[in-house]
């Protein structure tokens, strides 16, 4: 498989994950503000973590289940810290224009939201957070030195 397959393919796997991802960012948000009351853009933030924590785990054993690493924990903190923010920053920054300013539904607007952030979120995954870089030695290409 050429390069160019293998990553629409993990796109594939990436898109499915994401999927489930927002049905679970979509279920907290609509327990904590429909539910509890609680404020549109902390419930967001909270759910969108939520989500993030859900794709972390699925990316790990499904999308990049051929980059393995034994600095799970750095890797989560990448992913966090990349995935989380993006989504974060920019589900909240959009929940604010779209609900805040346009009066758009927050269901719907955060619909929009994530779709805006999910193509981003996966070209950093892939670039950065599962890099072959990052990979454990023992499952990393062997490069051998000329000449030897």
């Amino acid at each position: 498989m050429n390069a160019g397959t293998t990553r629409f393919m993990r796109w594939l796997k990436f898109n499915a994950v994401g999927a489930i991802g927002i049905v679970v960012q979509l279920a907290v948000l609509t327990i904590l503000k429909s539910g509890l009351g609680v404020n549109y853009l902390v419930a967001t933030a909270i759910a969108v973590e939520t989500a993030v924590l859900h794709n972390f785990f699925w990316h790990e054993r499904f999308t990049w289940s051929d980059r393995k690493s034994r600095a799970r924990f750095e890797r989560l903190a990448k992913f966090n810290l990349t995935n989380g923010a993006i989504s974060i920053l920019g589900n909240i920054g959009f929940m604010k224009v779209f609900v805040g300013g346009l009066g758009m539904n927050y269901f719907v607007a955060n619909l929009l939201s994530i779709a805006i952030c999910s193509l981003m979120n996966f070209l950093v995954s892939d670039v950065f957070v599962f890099s072959r870089a990052a990979e454990s030695p023992s499952r990393a290409p062997h490069v051998g030195r000329a000449g030897r």
